[in-house]
């Protein structure tokens, strides 16, 4: 690329405000704007300008967010560092990348895939691996890396993103070192959602949320975003976990036998259309928890600070969602494994793609493209 396109890159971001026409959406406190275009940059939310570095990467407060970023390189006690190598580098992919960073899609109306589930994870105690040593997805392919636990979507920034199913904002927080800016949803029955990498969220903690309904703006917040920009794929990095630990929401086969898929459209997801309705189905109710496993779990959590912290929780139901979220990104501080829920949850479909059926109509995996 010339220096002139990149030049022409930086100068379309630094304009970046985001979606662009007219119809107000109102939630969690804030207006947000829905896009009725497929291209999303160059304007303004109601809510206000995004702006790039401090929300779309995610530096702001840029203090702390250093702070942060020292933990994923060099790593802390009871969290290793991250590693990493040549085959890294398989994750910059320009072709992909450079659109959606100035706010177009790549593929017209489909939500780019562009990494899944890794079915073979290294041990988690060597570190957060972003190599390309063992990998195998659900299809039996390897769009993935060592420990990738979730699903990439590969939108363009400043796209809106939605709920996937109707439940509970059981936590937002934005760390630098894991995943930038997070909202975590309780959907009841033992199933959280966890999306990452955001720049704006229009939701808060303990707000009840519907199918579908605007709950953040896309960016690619966090240590990774910074450093691969403008070649890393801007991509909202989705975790669902079930009983509290992390699974693949597409259908797959292992030992153990065939497990179903988790959105309600069968093997691969379509957003909710208004068309729709309403269900019996969308009836939230929130999850219940064993409070001898949390206690469990708690006391034996290695990190003093952290343990601290997720007492302060005197209501169950907040600190054991504390407690799994906490231990699913730093799962090397909590020794003990239990299911802390009052019960084993079955796998359900109940997922829908969480983007606007008028922006996007499915998806598509990148090793297709």
């Amino acid at each position: 690329m010339p220096a002139e396109g990149f030049a022409r890159l930086a100068q379309i971001i630094s304009k970046q405000g985001n979606l662009t026409e007219e119809t107000k959406v109102r939630v969690g406190g804030a207006d947000i704007k829905e896009s009725s275009s497929n291209d999303v940059n160059d304007s303004n939310y109601a809510v206000g300008r995004i702006k790039f570095w401090g929300e779309t990467i995610g530096l702001h407060p840029f203090k702390l967010r250093m702070q942060q970023a020292k933990i994923a390189i060099h790593g802390e006690k009871y969290v290793p560092a991250t590693r990493h190598d040549l085959s890294s580098l398989k994750q910059l992919r320009p072709g992909l990348a450079f659109p959606l960073w100035r706010g177009k899609q790549k593929v017209k109306n489909k939500v780019i895939i562009s990494n899944l589930f890794n079915h073979v994870q290294t041990p988690i105690e060597q570190g957060w691996s972003l190599r390309i040593t063992q990998t195998r997805d659900f299809r039996g392919g390897h769009l993935t890396y060592d420990s990738h636990n979730g699903t990439d979507y590969a939108v363009p920034i400043g796209t809106t993103l939605l709920a996937a199913a109707p439940g509970k904002v059981i936590k937002v927080i934005s760390e630098f070192n894991r995943g930038g800016l997070k909202i975590y949803i309780d959907h009841g029955q033992g199933l959280i959602t966890c999306c990452a990498h955001l720049a704006r969220s229009a939701v808060k903690e303990g707000d009840i949320v519907m199918r579908a309904q605007p709950i953040a703006i896309t960016g690619y917040s966090g240590l990774d975003g910074l450093i691969t920009f403008p070649f890393g794929i801007p991509h909202t990095h989705y975790n669902v976990w079930l009983n509290g630990v992390p699974v693949d929401p597409f259908p797959y086969d292992d030992e153990n036998g065939k497990h179903i898929s988790l959105y309600r459209a069968g093997e691969l997801p379509l957003p909710h259309k208004p068309e729709h309705g309403r269900n019996i189905d969308d009836e939230f109710v929130q999850s219940s928890f064993n409070a001898a496993a949390v206690e469990e779990v708690l006391d034996a959590c290695l990190t003093k600070t952290t343990r601290d912290k997720l007492n302060t929780y005197t209501d169950l139901y907040q600190r054991a969602n504390h407690t799994i979220c906490e231990k699913n990104y730093y799962p090397t501080r909590f020794p003990v494994s239990r299911n802390m829920y009052d019960r084993e949850y079955p796998r359900r479909p109940v997922l829908d793609l969480p983007f606007y059926p008028h922006v996007f109509d499915g998806i598509v995996f990148s090793d297709d493209i």
